[in-house]
């Protein structure tokens, strides 16, 4: 499917948050899917998934997570520096912060008349505030790969304890897991699936790929596993299109 991608300005709470829209060639309506980074912001290879989610059908999203501060704007390099930068990102955000430019962005897709529904997703720290996006009555579905801080409650610069609002989730819900995350590992999705049951949420759909680690769709470095990816991507498509 052909694509057409822009990079648009979405206006926030105290700032201008950017942010690349991917979607099929037409008029549509498409389903929106607001896609979160990881900690590296808008780099090729997160852009490379939102091409092929954009390539199933959806309008895709992908707005940067600090652009409050310095990294307003900046793609980091997947090296050390990179992930100190992205570190310290993360460091200078409230969760309040996290959620009101949430709110911006939900808004946005919201009121643009090629979006017909709402979905999140997002990857590691991004998978996190997919988990908190799906607070939105708004959404549709949400599906989060690898969320860190989601079992502890780590988010930025305080303790968001998401998973205590856990009952706020409205629509559906997916996790997807790598058995060989050392961020979240067996004790950590115990932890997460048990509250999200004893919050009621029952129906969650809950993956944990045999083999994963952390960042396993991040197709630079040597943690890539194409196979995940694809199974991953694939279970996403299905899952939001409603199966």
């Amino acid at each position: 499917m052909k694509l057409i991608e822009e990079r648009i300005v979405v206006p926030g709470p105290g700032c201008e948050i950017n942010a690349a829209v991917l979607r099929p060639t037409g008029e549509g309506p498409w389903p929106g899917v607001m896609l979160y980074t990881d900690i590296f912001q808008l780099t090729e290879s997160t852009l490379r998934t939102a091409r092929r989610l954009a390539a199933e059908g959806f309008l895709v999203c992908v707005p940067e997570i600090y652009p409050h501060g310095p990294l307003a704007g900046v793609a980091l390099e997947f090296d050390d520096a990179g992930k100190e930068a992205g570190l310290a990102g993360a460091a200078a955000m409230t969760t309040a912060e996290f959620d009101a430019d949430r709110a911006a962005v939900l808004d946005h897709l919201a009121g643009r008349p090629d979006v017909s529904t709402l979905a999140v997703t997002g990857f590691c720290l991004g998978g996190h505030l997919a988990f908190r996006a799906a607070f939105d009555e708004r959404v549709a579905a949400t599906v989060c790969f690898y969320p860190t801080g989601l079992h502890n409650g780590a988010l930025g610069s305080d303790t968001a304890n998401s998973l205590a609002r856990a009952a706020d989730v409205r629509g559906r819900l997916m996790i997807v897991f790598g058995s060989r995350d050392p961020h979240v590992p067996a004790d950590a999705r115990l932890t997460t699936i048990t509250q999200l049951y004893s919050a009621g949420l029952t129906d969650v759909e809950l993956h944990v790929y045999d083999g994963g680690e952390h960042a396993f769709m991040r197709d630079v470095g040597a943690r890539y596993d194409a196979e995940l990816t694809d199974l991953a991507l694939a279970s996403a498509v299905s899952f939001f299109r409603g199966r």
